[in-house]
């Protein structure tokens, strides 16, 4: 089968693209440079089966750099540059070794597919990628690294000092990477959550539907070992008329199958094994993915291991020790079927033996730092489950799917799981209660005895009386002890006190504000001992959890009833006004920050059709029955119901210059002649939207709706413009003459 190396401008790209042509069907694993992925599948190329290898650069992978002292803006004259400096091609950031990243990703592909911006500067890249560069070796220092930067100097400094690296010895060593086991539930589990994206409790269902409809062996067993008597051989030629895998299948059958690895028989079922052939048409989405890695799993356990040429140089540099290293397939074995798994490309190493010399190009330090480890991944945390006793085969997927259903942990990108707050302080009060009750050694020890039982070594009554005993002593203990935790719970989410409860966060300590409905209500924190004032007579609650860009507060709501005005507000700005224009008491309807989604900037429509100083902003809220309010008096507009959507525009209406609204309407439902759905225009102007407008609390009309005598005199700029002398509240036409205001 011919490889297609396929190559993006960056990495999240690269995952984006091979996620959408494999349908999801790929696996993933880190390049040699750490920063980017290769993502491989299975496909057609060219009206002919071939492996995907999509990875990625991290923009230009070389760049154009002064040699010399010419490369010292404090040694040289920057005229000179000009005429006299010479220049070379050199590696835009060496520490991504991006160069011998592709060489070693290219080595075999017979095809490139180049996924590049369609510009100067995405072909300038396309050439970087494309160039066969002749490239030195890069050799890895024995000692590694040092912890003092003095010290790492002086070895740098000594091996500056020679020109020639001199080979100490060399050896190549013959090597094979061993077929999988037999597949068993946590294995499935956790390939189907690392390489699959599917969570444990999702892959377990449809496991069990494979199951009843006849395609897979029972799929809950902690077997690796198939019995002497299972019908390989017949499972095996299921699948050799099989579009994907049937060259394979078929050379197996005549070369003769190799028999799969001993593992572990638990006793209970056969391995998970392919009982029938399936397409992908046939099982379609998630079913067939599974399906799929379940059969090539099986095909790989009867297949020869994968063998490789393991070569090392050691070479010499002065007083210091180097060595480079490089691998060659001899036969891939079990990798064909499962390329994921398949020995990385190394940079092929010269022929030589000790006493040879290799010039020394270049000789430099890299300072790096350590990290933190990363969140646990659903497969790690199963494979820590499986070692610690952790559950079974039928309760691992269900444990995990408890903690992310309970708020303790969220699933991330990666299918990484993150401890929520919740889940943090919960852990922390049980481990300064009773630290037994989160650690794993609890639950393993009830799981060995119950495996004793099972076994007959252990008498039942004896193990739940004992068990039953140890967990209500545990009960009381923590119980008495309960008020550890409360006083976490207090750090973690604020105290509550009798007369409030918590509502948003404060921009502050990021710590709950209480909200007290007694009149005047108000939002206090007592972390930071602030209160701060809410407008009265209507309802508040929290605003979607979203923040204030100024000063991270979480805004709140404010509303009045179904029928009456709501706007958001940021309890912080309300009663703190960040610009010169605004007012203590002004909500977001009313702010004039110059991009925030939720401020008159952005939702403002133009001005009040009964008071002169108010701006009829959009309520995006009040969805589906949507309204317009003055941001000033009681003027409310209700309009455009069972609209999908209702945005402001940027543009202006060329009469009235009131802001533009677009409006999607539901298409059972739409107003709009000849059964459209999408329709801009003036609220005030335009005649298909006077029709859709209903103004309620107003003692007049817009100038423009006005009936009688002298209506189309009205008509006009001239009647929508402010009287000398007084303010024109209409929003800014764009952001910049927003900005201009706050700084003129």
């Amino acid at each position: 089968m011919k490889t297609v190396l396929m190559v993006a401008e960056k990495p999240s790209l690269a995952q984006s693209i091979a996620k959408i042509l494999s349908r999801g069907s790929l696996s993933s694993h880190k390049g040699l440079n750490g920063a980017c992925s290769v993502h491989e599948y299975t496909g057609t190329f060219a009206g002919q089966p071939v492996r995907f290898k999509m990875t990625s650069v991290c923009g230009h992978v070389m760049t154009l750099d002064f040699l010399g002292k010419y490369n010292k803006w404090d040694k040289v004259d920057p005229a000179e540059l000009f005429s006299q400096a010479p220049t070379e091609k050199k590696e835009a950031n060496p520490k991504l070794n991006m160069v011998k990243f592709l060489q070693v990703e290219g080595r075999g592909c017979d095809y490139i597919v180049l996924w590049l911006d369609c510009d100067k500067e995405g072909e300038n890249i396309c050439f970087e990628v494309n160039t066969d560069k002749d490239r030195s070796l890069l050799l890895d220092w024995d000692r590694v690294r040092v912890f003092d930067r003095e010290i790492a100097q002086m070895f740098l400094n000594m091996t500056k000092l020679e020109k020639e690296a001199q080979v100490e010895a060399t050896s190549r060593k013959e090597k094979a990477k061993q077929r999988p086991l037999a597949l068993n539930t946590v294995e499935m589990l956790r390939v189907a959550s690392s390489s699959l994206g599917m969570g444990p409790q999702h892959a377990m269902q449809t496991a069990e539907r494979l199951y009843t409809q006849g395609y897979i062996s029972y799929p809950r067993t902690e077997t690796t070992h198939y019995p002497e008597n299972f019908d390989l051989k017949g499972a095996l030629r299921q699948q050799a008329n099989h579009p994907y895998w049937a060259d394979m299948v078929k050379q197996l059958l005549a070369e003769g199958i190799n028999r799969p690895r001993k593992g572990h028989d638990a006793g209970d079922h056969p391995p998970i094994t392919p009982m029938r052939s399936a397409t992908e048409a046939e099982l379609g989405g998630d079913a067939w993915r599974l399906y799929e890695y379940i059969t090539r799993h099986f095909i790989a356990t009867v297949s020869h291991d994968c063998k490789y040429l393991q070569s090392t140089i050691s070479f010499r540099i002065g007083p210091e020790l180097f060595t480079c290293s490089g691998k060659t397939v001899l036969s891939p074995g079990f990798t064909e079927i499962m390329p994921w798994q398949s020995v990385p490309l190394e940079e092929s190493l010269p022929t030589c033996q000790r006493g040879d010399t290799f010039t020394v190009s270049e000789v430099k330090m890299l300072e790096k730092q350590t990290s933190p480890p990363d969140y646990l991944t659903e497969a790690e945390l199963i494979t820590l489950m499986e070692k610690h006793g952790i559950g079974t085969d039928a309760s691992i997927p269900v444990h995990i799917n408890n903690i992310c259903q309970r708020n303790y942990v969220t699933v991330e990108s990666g299918r990484r799981l993150k401890p929520t707050n919740l889940g943090i302080v919960l852990v922390h009060g049980y481990y300064k209660i009773d630290a037994e009750l989160v650690l794993p050694t609890i639950r393993s020890a009830v799981e060995k005895q119950l495996n004793l039982i099972a076994q007959g070594k252990a008498d039942y009554r004896q193990v739940l009386g004992h068990t039953l005993d140890v967990f209500k002593r545990k009960f009381h203990y923590f119980v008495d002890s309960i008020a550890g935790m409360d006083e976490l719970m207090e750090v973690s989410f604020s105290p509550l006190a009798a007369t409030g409860k918590p509502l948003s966060r404060c921009g502050k300590c990021h710590r709950f504000m209480k909200y007290i409905q007694a009149k005047p209500s108000r939002l206090h924190c007592s972390h930071c001992d602030e209160t701060y004032t809410l407008p009265q007579n209507g309802t508040i609650k929290l605003y979607k959890e979203l923040r204030c860009p100024l000063d991270d507060f979480e805004l709140v709501l404010w509303s009045s009833g179904s029928r009456g005005k709501s706007y958001p507000l940021c309890p912080y700005c309300y009663n703190h006004p960040p610009f010169r224009d605004m007012k203590k008491g002004m909500g977001c309807n009313e702010c004039t920050h110059p991009s925030c989604q939720h401020s008159l900037s952005m939702l403002g429509i133009g001005q009040c059709v009964e008071c002169e100083n108010g701006v009829l902003v959009l309520d995006p809220t009040s969805g589906p029955k949507w309204k317009v309010a003055c941001n000033k008096c009681n003027v409310v507009a209700h309009c455009f119901e069972n609209a999908h959507r209702v945005r402001v525009s940027a543009d202006t209406c060329s009469v009235c210059e009131a802001a533009l609204l677009d409006v999607d309407f539901n298409k059972a439902k739409s107003p709009l002649p000849g059964d459209e759905t999408q329709h801009m225009g003036c609220v005030f102007c335009d005649p298909v939207f006077q029709e859709l407008v209903e103004l309620k609390h107003a003692a007049s009309c817009h100038p423009m709706h006005r009936g009688g005598p002298g209506r189309r005199q009205g008509r006009g700029r001239g009647r929508a413009r402010r009287p000398p002398g007084k303010p024109n509240p209409r929003r800014p036409k764009d952001k910049m003459s927003a900005l201009a205001a706050y700084f003129v």
